[in-house]
C-alpha cells in the first residue's frame, strides 16, 4: 500500500494544469505519470535534447526524414505543406528546431503540461494531450512522428504504436528513441547489483526505479524490444535499428564522447532527485529514499567505475 500523497494545487491560474506532490510540481492531466513538470525537469529535457543532437552529429533526427516529408508535400500539393508530430515534447526544443529547419512543415508538439516557451516559430504549435487517452487527429494526418524517452509514461505500448500507425499516412516515417533502464558499469549491463560490485548503489537505484515503474504497469523492457514491437504491428517496413552506448560522466578520452558524457551526467544529476516523489508514492520511507538518492549520487559524483547507458533508436516507414 502506498503511503498517502500530499497533493495540493499551486494556484488558481495554474490549478487546471499542475498539482503538487511531495514538494515537486506535476502535471494534472495524467496523475499516474510521476515525473515532475517543473523548471528542473525542463532543464533536464533540454539537456537530453542537446545530448541527442551530439549523438546525431548536430542533427535532430536520423533516417529518411527529408524523403518522407518531400513525399508528404507532393501528396498535399494543393497546400504545399507537410505535418510533423512530436509526442511527449517536454521543453519543446525538438519541435521548435524542426519548425525552423522545415518552415513549410506544420509541427505539433504534444505533452501533459504547458512547459513550452510562448515565443515559437509560426509553424509550430503545442497542445495538451494525454497520450494514453488517444490523440485527436484524423487517420493518416502526419508525415513524420517522433517519440523520444516517453515509454515510462505509457502503460500499453503496443496500443501506443497502433495509435501512431493510425496517425501516419502511408509511407510516413516514425522515429522512436528510448534509453534502457538497466545501467552499464565498466561495459557490462547490471540488472541486479551484487554486494561487491563497483557502483553498486547506482545499480540499486535503477533497480528500484524499474520496480516502481513495474508497479505502475509500465513494461520496462520496451526499449530493448522496439524493433520487435514495430514488426508485430504488421504496418511497417524498412525497420532500421541504430543504437549505442552513451557514456555517463567525464571518463571518455574522445572529445565528442566527452561532450555526450557530460550532458548525460547533467541529465542524471537532475533525474536522481526528480524520482524522490515516485519512490515515496510507492511506499518507501523518507530515510530509504534519501539513502537511495545519496548513494547513487556518490557513484555519480565520485565514480569508481565507468558508467554508461544504452540507447535504442528505431525508425520505420508505414506500408504504402
Amino acid at each position: 500500500m502506498s503511503q498517502s500523497a500530499d497533493v495540493s494545487f499551486i494556484g488558481e491560474d495554474d490549478s487546471e494544469y499542475f498539482r503538487r506532490l511531495f514538494d515537486r510540481t506535476f502535471n494534472n492531466l495524467n496523475t499516474r505519470y510521476l515525473l515532475p513538470a517543473d523548471e528542473d525537469e525542463v532543464k533536464r529535457s533540454e539537456l537530453h535534447h542537446r545530448m541527442m543532437q551530439f549523438v546525431f552529429q548536430g542533427n535532430n533526427y536520423v533516417g529518411p526524414v527529408k524523403e518522407a516529408l518531400q513525399f508528404g508535400q507532393h501528396r498535399r500539393v494543393a497546400f504545399n505543406t507537410y505535418s510533423v508530430l512530436d509526442l511527449g515534447t517536454g521543453s519543446g526544443l525538438w519541435a521548435i528546431n524542426m519548425a525552423d529547419e522545415f518552415p513549410r512543415a506544420e509541427v505539433i508538439g504534444i505533452d501533459l503540461a504547458p512547459l513550452q516557451p510562448r515565443s515559437v516559430p509560426p509553424n509550430c504549435t503545442f497542445e495538451l494531450c494525454d497520450l494514453e487517452s488517444g490523440i485527436p487527429y484524423p487517420d493518416g494526418y502526419f508525415d513524420f512522428i517522433h517519440a523520444r524517452s516517453i515509454h515510462t509514461g505509457i502503460r500499453d505500448y503496443p496500443q501506443f504504436l497502433r495509435e501512431i500507425t493510425r496517425l501516419l499516412r502511408p509511407g510516413g516515417l516514425v522515429l522512436l528513441i528510448e534509453p534502457d533502464l538497466i545501467p552499464i558499469v565498466d561495459g557490462r549491463p547490471v540488472a541486479r547489483a551484487p554486494a561487491n560490485l563497483a557502483a553498486g548503489e547506482w545499480s540499486t537505484f535503477w533497480e528500484t526505479y524499474r520496480g516502481c515503474l513495474t508497479r505502475q504497469d509500465i513494461d520496462v523492457t520496451v526499449p530493448q524490444r522496439l524493433t520487435d514491437m514495430l514488426t508485430a504491428t504488421g504496418a511497417f517496413e524498412n525497420i532500421v535499428k541504430r543504437d549505442g552506448n552513451i557514456p555517463v560522466g567525464f571518463w571518455p578520452k574522445d572529445p565528442h564522447l566527452l561532450s555526450v558524457g557530460q550532458l548525460q551526467w547533467l541529465d542524471y544529476d537532475l533525474l536522481l532527485p526528480a524520482l524522490r516523489p515516485m519512490f515515496l508514492f510507492h511506499g518507501l520511507t523518507e530515510n530509504q529514499v534519501r539513502s537511495l538518492i545519496t548513494g547513487a549520487q556518490r557513484d555519480l559524483y565520485h565514480p569508481v567505475a565507468e558508467l554508461s547507458t544504452h540507447i535504442n533508436i528505431v525508425h520505420a516507414s508505414k506500408h504504402l
